[in-house]
């Protein structure tokens, strides 16, 4: 029987396998210098710090840990925001907190360290992220570890944190917001039928139609964002082709990382729920 670590693990490889997600990787499409391997590669590399998660180490420990394996590929970053979801998950599946208040418990309890682990983690790899707000300047999380100094001058915990981030970051409004459309996400999975890597793709396509990607937003423009939303939505009405839709967003480099790292939640959730494998 699987436990939460390997079950956060298998959620990363089966978001990376569902098919099609309009502008993801997955198992029929790569980036030029982004390809599946990479992204299998990285669910391996991440799991002792999602099995750190699960012994009951702190949520910005094992972020960082598992960050530093997932970057242990040619790639870079594949699954930093999924791993930002899922760590505090396996520690509420872990200690049979599991739903939204109990991921919520999870993440309110982050301290200082915690949040100066998080700027370690970004010492591993680039990520995307928007210019911060001026007043926040010397916490660009750009800046990796030297801005712990500040955070700890600041006490600012890891939930702090995200609480900042989260009118403009889709993975920070999950963690100030109960998780809520990563369960809500789940719920369909579960309630759907066929193959998992089907069902993810659905699960994906109603994600991204229910709210604009942040990443898209960061990578490409808010009319990039408004866009892929709209025609999400018309792949679920039938008026569109999700195969031709995730070609066209893939040459496009129109990425909707945020909702495949919402996707990956939301599998981990089904699985810890009973979803069959």
């Amino acid at each position: 029987m699987r436990d939460a670590a390997e079950n956060a693990q298998l959620a990363l490889l089966l978001e990376v396998s569902g098919t099609p997600k309009p502008g993801n990787v997955d198992r029929h499409r790569d980036y030029d210098d982004l390809r599946f391997e990479h992204f299998m590669a990285g669910a391996v590399g991440s799991l002792s710090g999602l099995r750190m998660a699960a012994d009951g180490a702190r949520i910005g420990r094992a972020f960082e840990r598992g960050v530093a394996g997932m970057s242990d590929q040619s790639a870079g970053n594949t699954q930093f925001g999924a791993l930002l979801m899922l760590t505090p998950l396996v520690g509420a599946a872990a200690t049979d907190r599991l739903s939204q208040d109990g991921g919520s418990e999870v993440v309110e309890a982050t301290t200082v360290a915690d949040a100066c682990d998080f700027y370690r983690a970004f010492d591993h790899v680039d990520v995307a992220v928007d210019d911060p707000p001026e007043d926040m300047g010397a916490l660009d999380v750009r800046r990796g570890s030297d801005a712990v100094p500040t955070l700890q001058e600041r006490e600012l915990t890891l939930y702090d944190v995200m609480e900042r981030s989260a009118d403009r970051d889709g993975v920070a409004a999950e963690w100030t917001g109960g998780f809520e459309r990563s369960f809500a996400a789940a719920e369909g999975i579960l309630a759907d039928d066929g193959p998992i890597y089907k069902r993810a793709s659905r699960a994906f396509l109603r994600l991204l139609a229910d709210e604009e990607d942040t990443f898209i937003v960061t990578r490409t423009g808010e009319a990039a964002a408004a866009e892929a939303t709209e025609r999400a939505q018309s792949v679920l009405d039938g008026e569109e082709d999700a195969e031709a839709l995730a070609e066209e967003f893939v040459e496009r480099d129109i990425n909707p990382g945020t909702t495949a790292d919402l996707t990956a939640a939301a599998l981990f959730i089904a699985l810890e729920r009973g979803l069959e494998v």
